[in-house]
């Protein structure tokens, strides 16, 4: 593979990880905000699980996008590469 193309790779998987990791600080921010402001005051009514849990899910499929998981790079790379040796045989036939 040719080496500007391997860092350009490198510099596309570096920014998807530094969006991630500012994704979770923010989430981690804005969720630690939440609790505070819900307990003190309502601690009957716990409402900031809801946000926590909605935008929770959200994180975690952005760290399975990223990190491997479902939608990894790994993923696109092998499906492209399965995509293409199916249409080639059927190119052949």
């Amino acid at each position: 593979m040719d080496e500007q193309v391997r860092l350009e790779r490198a510099k596309k998987r570096v920014a998807e990880m530094k969006e991630f990791y500012q994704h979770l600080t923010v989430y981690l921010v804005v969720m630690a905000a939440l609790a505070i402001i819900n307990v003190a005051t309502s601690r009957e009514h716990l409402w900031f699980f809801w946000p926590l849990l909605g935008w929770g899910i959200a994180v975690v499929m952005h760290g399975f996008s990223v990190f491997g998981g479902f939608w990894g790079p790994e993923w696109e790379e092998r499906k492209v590469k399965e995509l293409m040796e199916r249409d080639g045989r059927r190119d052949r036939t």
